[in-house]
């Protein structure tokens, strides 16, 4: 059997100065890459006001935002957001959601008490939202009374969710549009992933890989992870000093590895 290779990206990590962002998705865009990845971690950059950017600044990368801590946004703020970006540049844009890391929601007063429940409630009422519907819920956490989006996308953006335990990649494979795997995973724990989500339509699945070795050895990698079940992977640098012009040309040199 013939495996397709991933896509292929590589992430901005926040811990660059928010101008950096600009030559760094020029650069990944002209080198060939498929997409670029950004993260929401506390208390560096906004998400999604970065993705806008990015995509504002380019005209063929996909942007990913992988991900957004679901106890920051109300569900139908979040809708009217992602909504938006879409409707601009479409099908360009794939946001992620996820719990967030539990001790920064603590710090800003926003952790749940069942992080679970809250992202089931949460991807559940956006995605319906996204969709065009009219949403009507009382939750535990998400109360929204015959809420509907104005300007819904005509192009639907997945809604993807990080998962990194099984119950929350079941979830994702439940409800959402695909899920975005911690970096570090062994392809082995992709397949696993993918089994433990069933999820029952096409599935996005994002896997973060740390860049060490040659642009050879990362092609073998993202062949692998690809067999596995990813249809995406990122080439994180394990350095966050490192700088974008050596980043870019090893994605690019593995991209052509890759064919």
């Amino acid at each position: 059997m013939t495996v397709t290779s991933p896509r292929l990206g590589v992430v901005f990590r926040p811990q660059l100065p928010p101008e950096q962002l600009r030559p760094f998705v020029t650069s990944a865009q002209a080198a060939g890459l498929d997409d670029v990845w950004l993260w929401e971690d506390c208390f560096l950059e906004g998400g999604l006001t970065a993705s806008v950017a990015a995509l504002a600044w380019t005209e063929s990368v996909r942007v990913g935002l992988g991900l957004m801590p679901v106890p920051f946004r109300n569900p139908a703020i979040a809708a009217m957001e992602l909504a938006t970006v879409a409707r601009l540049f479409p099908g360009r844009f794939v946001p992620a959601a996820g719990h967030g890391v539990l001790d920064w929601m603590a710090q800003v007063g926003a952790r749940a008490e069942s992080p679970m429940t809250l992202l089931r409630e949460w991807v559940s009422a956006v995605r319906a939202l996204l969709q065009g519907e009219t949403v009507t819920t009382s939750g535990t956490y998400v109360n929204l009374s015959e809420v509907a989006l104005d300007w819904p996308p005509s192009s639907v953006p997945p809604l993807l969710v990080g998962a990194r335990k099984p119950r929350t990649i079941a979830l994702a494979g439940e409800l959402a549009d695909g899920l975005v795997l911690d970096a570090g995973i062994t392809p082995d724990g992709v397949r696993a992933a993918v089994a433990q989500a069933a999820a029952p339509r096409p599935h996005e699945v994002i896997v973060y890989l740390p860049v060490a070795g040659s642009a050879e050895e990362l092609a073998e990698a993202v062949r692998g992870y690809g067999a596995a079940g990813a249809t995406t992977v990122v080439l994180q640098p394990a350095d966050t000093a490192l700088e974008i012009d050596p980043l870019i040309s090893l994605a690019a040199e593995t991209r052509a590895k890759l064919g």
